[in-house]
C-alpha cells in the first residue's frame, strides 16, 4: 500500500502553525496529523475547531484530526466544518461507534477508530467496512515525545490480516514514537499511514525528513 506521512502538528512550534504546516505541505507531507484533547479522556488540552480551521485555512494540506475526546459525536459537525478530511475517534469513548461513524460520513469526512494500547484489535473487527482508516496507538494517549511500544505490531498485523480477509484496505495507521526505525517496523507489520511528531518537526530540513521516512517505510515493503 502506498506509504502516507502524516506530521503531527502538536510537535511543531506553535507560535508559527501555519507556517509549519506550509513547510510541511512543500516538503511532501500527504497531510497533517492534529491532536484534540479534552483533558478528560487524556490527562492533556489541546487545539479547538477554531485552530483547526485557522489551520485549514493557512496550509493546503488534508487534516487529519484525531480526537481524544470522551463524547466525539457532540463535537463532530465543529471539526468538520473547521476542515477536517478524515475525523478518528477511539473505540474506547463513550459515543456510539456505530452512530459516530455514521455522522462522520453524513458530513462528508472520512472516518476512523483508534486503539489505545490495552485494546485489543479485534474491537474494530466488525467496523472494518465503515472505516477507511484504523489507528493503532504505538503510545499512551495524551503526550508527545513517548517510546515506540514494540508489542504493538502483533496488533498492527492482526487488523491489516482481518482488512485483508474481509477485502479492505483501509490505512493503518500508527501514532507514537515513529522514527526511521520504528516506521520500518511498523509497515513491515502492515502499516502505510505514519504519524511522526519530533522525528520530523525536530530536523532542520523538512523535505529531507520526510523522505528518509517515507523511504524507512517503503524498504520494509519489499
Amino acid at each position: 500500500m502506498e506509504i502516507k506521512i502524516a506530521p503531527s502538528i502538536l510537535a511543531s512550534n506553535l507560535a508559527m502553525l501555519g507556517e509549519e504546516g506550509r513547510r510541511m505541505q512543500a516538503a511532501g507531507a500527504d497531510m497533517l496529523h492534529v491532536d484534540i484533547m479534552d483533558g478528560h479522556f487524556v490527562p492533556n488540552l489541546s487545539f479547538g475547531p477554531a485552530l483547526t480551521a485557522a489551520l485549514h485555512r493557512a496550509c493546503g494540506l488534508a487534516l487529519d484530526v484525531h480526537l481524544m475526546l470522551c463524547d466525539p459525536l457532540r463535537y463532530l459537525q465543529d471539526f468538520a466544518k473547521a476542515g477536517a478530511a478524515v475525523i478518528t475517534f477511539h473505540a474506547e469513548a463513550d459515543s456510539p461507534l456505530s452512530d459516530t461513524l455514521d455522522a462522520i460520513h453524513a458530513l462528508g469526512c472520512r472516518a476512523g477508530l483508534v486503539l489505545k494500547p490495552a485494546t485489543p484489535a479485534e474491537t474494530v473487527f466488525p467496523y472494518l467496512s465503515r472505516c477507511e482508516t484504523v489507528m493503532v496507538m504505538t503510545v499512551e494517549p495524551g503526550f508527545g515525545g513517548q517510546t515506540f511500544m514494540p508489542d504493538m505490531l502483533s496488533k498492527i498485523s492482526a487488523v491489516r490480516r482481518e482488512a485483508l480477509r474481509q477485502g479492505l484496505s483501509p490505512d493503518i495507521e500508527v501514532d507514537g514514537g515513529i522514527d526511521c526505525h520504528t516506521a520500518q517496523q511498523a509497515a513491515a507489520a502492515g502499516a502505510n499511514l505514519l504519524v511522526a511528531g519530533s522525528a520530523l518537526f525536530g530536523e532542520r530540513d523538512y523535505a529531507k525528513a520526510v523522505s528518509r521516512l517515507r523511504a524507512a517505510a517503503r524498504a520494509a515493503q519489499k
